[in-house]
């Protein structure tokens, strides 16, 4: 994908209501590529833990979810080794037998996980499932070049996402600070105080009631600003 696409993509993106729309878009267009494919996913490793990112129009439900809970199958391997994984008769597969009895009672014949370079993620793939054995013999050249294309267009939705997440928490970080300060100058008020004491004192019963201090400097700024305790002044 080359470097004009990629700002393209981003931009495009930046305006869109739901990255998750994208990554399904991006998962039909994989199926409508890669002669055999029935459905496609995408599967990125996440704190730790594999999740499906998108998956296409038709997407059996849980074909994934099973392969993270039973820590086997083939888009776990793929994402885990970086090795293509391909079952093209799961009635004759062996390696991942929990699996393949589960893909096998939803329709799924054939299943290939490919490999994707991502960045700052330490395992992903896209796979493709087909409903006939060998269905995705002759696609493995097109579902292994969608693959190197789709890692940018993955990459930009990751980053993005990324963004969102640290100006929410960079959001939440000052809203806490401005009502931490709110509780405290309501304190130093009440019994002139300093505010070093007042913020000592509001730690203290954070730690003995066990709750959070910007949770407990809420609850007081909101009594002190409720309409009856300004009546009571």
């Amino acid at each position: 994908m080359s470097s004009e696409a990629s700002d393209t993509l981003d931009q495009a993106m930046v305006r869109s209501s739901g990255l998750d729309t994208l990554l399904r878009d991006l998962t039909d267009r994989a199926v409508q590529e890669v002669p055999g494919a029935d459905a496609c996913s995408i599967t990125v490793r996440r704190a730790g833990r594999l999740l499906t990112l998108a998956g296409s129009d038709g997407m059996p439900s849980g074909l994934d979810l099973r392969q993270y809970e039973n820590g086997s199958g083939p888009c776990v391997d793929a994402a885990e080794t970086g090795e293509e994984q391909y079952g093209p008769d799961l009635a004759a597969e062996s390696r991942w037998p929990s699996y393949t009895r589960y893909a096998l009672s939803t329709g799924v014949r054939c299943v290939l996980a490919v490999p994707v370079a991502v960045e700052d993620e330490s395992g992903a793939a896209l796979n493709f499932y087909g409903l006939r054995a060998g269905a995705l013999d002759t696609g493995r050249d097109a579902a292994r070049a969608f693959a190197a294309r789709a890692g940018d267009a993955i990459d930009v939705a990751l980053r993005i996402e990324r963004r969102r997440q640290s100006a929410a928490d960079v959001r939440t970080a000052l809203l806490s600070r401005s009502v931490i300060d709110q509780a405290v100058g309501i304190l130093m008020a009440r019994e002139r105080i300093d505010a070093r004491i007042a913020l000592e004192r509001l730690r203290r019963v954070s730690q003995d009631r066990n709750i959070k201090l910007r949770d407990l400097c809420g609850q007081l700024v909101a009594r002190v600003s409720a309409p009856d305790s300004r009546r009571r002044k």
